[in-house]
C-alpha cells in the first residue's frame, strides 16, 4: 500500500506554493453540472451532486453559480444548449512518466488540440485511448482530519466497507475503497463521529517512476501545471514520485 498516497501529496506540497491548484469556478460549474445531468438533479438523492456541490461551496463558488449550474445539468436553463462530454485523455511527460487527464468538453477537437500543444511544448506526447490507463485502477477516496484513535478509525473504515486507509500525517487519513461503496464508506465514517473533509475518486498507479534529475522534475511539474490550467481538464493523475527535497527546491 505503500505510495499509493505519493501523487495526492505531492499536488498538497504544490498547493502551498502554487495557488492555481484550486479548481476554476469554470471546472467546478462543469462537474456541477454533469452530475446533475447523470443523475437526478437533487442533491439528496446523487451522491455525485452532492459532493461537487460541497466542493465547490468550500472553494466560495457563489450559490448562485451553483444553482444555475445545476439548472444547466437539468436542462432547465433557459438558452443553453451546450452538450458536455466526459473523455479520459492519456499520454507520457518527461522520462515516461504516465499521466491520466479526466477531462470535460464541448468540443472534442478543442480539447484534444490544446492537450497536445501542451504535452508537446514541455518534453511529452499524448497518446492513444488505452496507453496508459492499464497502470491505474480507480478508487473512492475519503479524507479524514483530526483522527485521535487510529483503531476506532480502522473499525469504521471496515464496517464501511473500506479496503484499507493510510495516515499522510499525524491526525489525517484517507481511507480506500471500490468506487461503488464510496459513499456508504463516507456515510459510515461520518455517523461514527470522524470527520470526512473531502470525498473523491482517484487513479492509483500500479507502479511508479522515480524523478530525481532537476530538469526533468521542473519540466515534468510544468507540464502538469499547464494542462491543468485548461479549462477543459478536472484531474490530472501521474505515476511518479519525487524527492521531497526536490519538489522544496523547485518551489
Amino acid at each position: 500500500m505503500a505510495g499509493h498516497s505519493k501523487w495526492a501529496n505531492i499536488k498538497r506540497q504544490k498547493a502551498v506554493v502554487d495557488a492555481k491548484r484550486g479548481k476554476t469556478f469554470t471546472q467546478m460549474s462543469r462537474a456541477i453540472i454533469l452530475a446533475a445531468r447523470s443523475g437526478i438533479p437533487d442533491p439528496t438523492g446523487n451522491f455525485q451532486l452532492r459532493t461537487a456541490i460541497e466542493k465547490a461551496k468550500a472553494a466560495g463558488i457563489p450559490n448562485d453559480n451553483i444553482e444555475r449550474a445545476i439548472a444547466k445539468g437539468a436542462g432547465n436553463f433557459a438558452g443553453d444548449n451546450t452538450q458536455l462530454e466526459e473523455i479520459r485523455y492519456e499520454g507520457y511527460g518527461p522520462g515516461g512518466v504516465a499521466i491520466l487527464i479526466e477531462a470535460l468538453t464541448d468540443n472534442r477537437n478543442r480539447t484534444a488540440a490544446e492537450l497536445r500543444v501542451s504535452f508537446s511544448k514541455n518534453g511529452g506526447n499524448l497518446g492513444e485511448t488505452g496507453c496508459v490507463s492499464w497502470m491505474f485502477a480507480q478508487k473512492g477516496v475519503c479524507i479524514v482530519e483530526s483522527v485521535k484513535n487510529e483503531d476506532k478509525l480502522l473499525e469504521a473504515s471496515i464496517e464501511g466497507g473500506a479496503e484499507y486507509y493510510e495516515m499522510t500525517d499525524e491526525e489525517t487519513a484517507e481511507v480506500f475503497t471500490e468506487v461503488a461503496d464510496l459513499e456508504t464508506l463516507s456515510q459510515t465514517l461520518k455517523n461514527q463521529g470522524f470527520k470526512v473533509t473531502e470525498v473523491e475518486l482517484r487513479w492509483i498507479p500500479d507502479n511508479s517512476v522515480e524523478v530525481s534529475d532537476d530538469q526533468q522534475a521542473r519540466t515534468l511539474l510544468k507540464l502538469i501545471d499547464t494542462l491543468e490550467a485548461l479549462d477543459d481538464v478536472q484531474n490530472v493523475t501521474a505515476n511518479f514520485e519525487m524527492p521531497e527535497q526536490l519538489m522544496a527546491a523547485i518551489a
